[in-house]
């Protein structure tokens, strides 16, 4: 029988002055492109633990959501684990195979403001 609750929740990253910079960038996709990215990071949150090709992890308890978009377009949700909860950290549109250092690093940064 299949398990319909859910193993993480999810929540949007929050800066100290209450900006949740995920939230408005999937807000700023279109609709199409909003539907694929929330179904992506639901498939985590029911399915967790979860591989590729829905999620990857970059190390140092830093995982991706990865999401493919009309046009060849590709979308990547970056998060960690927090007592129970996947943190959405930065969301950002994905323009070459290598993942961008300073996506990465805002990410790091985030995951360190969320952990202390």
């Amino acid at each position: 029988m299949f398990d319909r609750r859910k193993k993480l929740q999810a929540r949007f990253y929050a800066t100290a002055s209450g900006q949740k910079p995920v939230r408005e960038w999937i807000l700023g996709l279109d609709k199409a492109d909003r539907v694929i990215v929330g179904k992506d990071i639901q498939k985590v949150e029911f399915g967790w633990p979860i591989g590729m090709p829905s999620c990857r992890p970059l190390g140092s308890s830093l995982y991706e959501v990865r999401s493919d978009l009309a046009g060849g377009r590709i979308a990547r949700v970056m998060f960690c684990i927090v007592k129970g909860e996947a943190v959405l950290l930065h969301g950002f549109m994905k323009k070459s195979q290598k993942t961008p250092a300073g996506d990465i690093e805002m990410a790091r940064k985030r995951q360190k403001d969320v952990k202390s």
